[in-house]
């Protein structure tokens, strides 16, 4: 009986330890027709709103200041030469850097923006190669913007002191994928690109450069037969050493399993590899039967000396330190395509297949978004050897762009797992292979009594992390009278709701 009662005790404790909290609000009303886009650039003193606004006379860039209260300190306006676009944004320290770049023009606008007194300084970085931005990170005296010229990853570095630009070394060569471009505490830069090596097999080029934008040192990851290496991210260790975790697979268009490389200072490495069915917990967002059948399927070819073989795309999103361990954060995906008539004579879709209709009406073959399917979340030693692994059930979440839904929310004693969709925040609770609290969910809080939210009226929220521990909830709502009078919206805000996790 005593057993039963602290065993329960346990278990209710850690369920109150992994509760979010929403602890304040902020909304900025938006016109039904508007279709202004706000954006967020978060660091541990507050948040900057962001939006770009035209006009007949000129463009211009309106900016509002919250503290880590959410209340406003100052808002103004930067005015901008008409035909820049906002790219990209980040922040360092107390600058907020945005990246604005014209698509008719090969170089691009830097605003350097000071949070705490809202003066800036703006730059122009003049570039021969026009290239599209993807990735964009700021030190304390120079930016990095990376991108793509003809498939070819590249990274241009430009230094605010000297007013100066230049492609970093060892880019521009060959195609390939830029996966990962890191900016560490103590101002140098480690980038990771995927790329074929010259037996063919993909493999991954790790290259660390000083603050300057010299290049310090260049550890290549060899793939093995059968084993190319797709994807990586990489985290510094107190000993000096790089860790570097990712997926790979027989092409690189399908993952087979999880590795996980130890890089030492001076660039020797040694790479684990873990198959899928090697973790304990990677089917359990499956039903019960479905988990129980594959790893039935698992033993029964185990027993016979062999190896089963799956066949998944994940993304491995991050890679954290945690007490004396690190843990890697992935998530699985699949793309759905759908059946669409439309108006119109015979079509033939990329799969070379032609459909007509008596009717008058064509058939297309369509994507219809990245069906999001799970989270996978494993810890590892200081050597890469797996100590743990879980997951976490998202087949609910469909989306058209690839993006990070699910948080980790470390405890001293448990990670909280946290995603936002469609107005609600998804919480799970685990202590290594265990859960300790399942899947639940809370709705996202007006703190007023003067209207609701439908998930169908809150289509464009994310949730990002913040400081210390909190995180932001954002997007946009239709706050309707009631949920019976869907006819007659109330108002459409853009929101943000502060979340505490315990």
């Amino acid at each position: 009986m005593n057993k039963t009662i602290f065993t329960l005790a346990y278990f209710f404790c850690f369920a109150l330890l992994g509760q979010v909290e929403q602890t304040g609000r902020w909304e900025k009303g938006m016109l039904t027709e508007d279709n202004e886009t706000y954006r967020i650039a978060a660091d541990s003193l507050g948040l900057t709103v962001y939006s770009q606004l035209s006009s007949k006379e000129f463009d211009q860039i309106a900016l509002i200041r919250l503290d880590t209260s959410l209340q406003q300190r100052w808002e103004g306006y930067v005015p901008i030469d008409r035909g820049f676009i906002i790219s990209r944004a980040t922040t360092r320290r107390n600058i907020l850097f945005l990246l604005l770049r014209n698509p008719r023009l090969a170089g691009f606008l830097l605003i350097e923006l000071n949070i705490n007194s809202g003066v800036y300084n703006t730059h122009i970085i003049k570039n021969v190669i026009p290239f599209l931005p993807t990735e964009f990170a700021g030190t304390n005296n120079a930016v990095m913007i990376g991108g793509y010229y003809n498939y070819r990853p590249l990274v241009l570095h430009y230094s605010l002191k000297l007013q100066k630009s230049k492609v970093l070394p060892g880019f521009f060569n060959e195609p390939g994928e830029l996966t990962q471009m890191k900016v560490t505490e103590d101002g140098s830069i480690d980038i990771i690109v995927s790329a074929k090596n010259y037996e063919k097999r993909n493999s991954l080029w790790i290259r660390n450069y000083n603050a300057e934008g010299e290049l310090m040192k260049t550890t290549v990851l060899e793939s093995r037969e059968k084993r190319n290496l797709i994807f990586g991210r990489s985290i510094k260790m107190p000993n000096n050493e790089q860790v570097v975790a990712g997926v790979y697979g027989r092409n690189t268009e399908y993952s087979r399993g999880i590795f996980v490389a130890t890089i030492s200072s001076y660039g020797e490495y040694t790479i684990r590899y873990y198959n899928f069915a090697d973790l304990q917990n990677f089917f359990h967002y499956l039903r019960a039967n479905q988990e129980r059948r594959i790893k039935n399927r698992i033993e029964r070819r185990r027993v016979k000396g062999k190896n089963t073989k799956f066949n998944y795309r994940l993304l491995v999103q991050e890679l954290i330190p945690y007490k004396d361990q690190f843990v890697m954060l992935g998530e699985a995906f699949y793309p759905r395509y759908i059946y669409q008539s439309r108006p119109g004579g015979s079509f033939n879709n990329n799969f070379g297949q032609s459909y007509t209709s008596g009717t008058g009406y064509r058939t297309d073959y369509v994507f219809d978004g990245y069906q999001y399917t799970h989270a996978v979340v494993i810890g590892f030693d200081a050597s890469g050897k797996v100590r743990w692994d879980n997951s976490f059930e998202i087949n609910d979440v469909k989306s058209f762009q690839l993006e990070q839904f699910v948080k980790i929310a470390p405890g001293d004693d448990h990670i909280d797992l946290i995603y936002l969709f469609e107005n609600l925040i998804r919480t799970k609770v685990i202590k290594d292979n265990q859960v300790v609290e399942g899947k639940s969910s809370n709705e996202l809080k007006l703190f007023s009594d003067l209207g609701v939210i439908t998930k169908e009226d809150a289509k464009t929220n994310h949730l990002d992390y913040w400081y210390d521990k909190h995180l932001i909830a954002s997007g946009v709502q239709t706050i309707r009278k009631s949920k019976e009078r869907r006819e007659e919206p109330y108002k459409k805000v853009f929101f943000i709701n502060k979340i505490r996790y315990r």
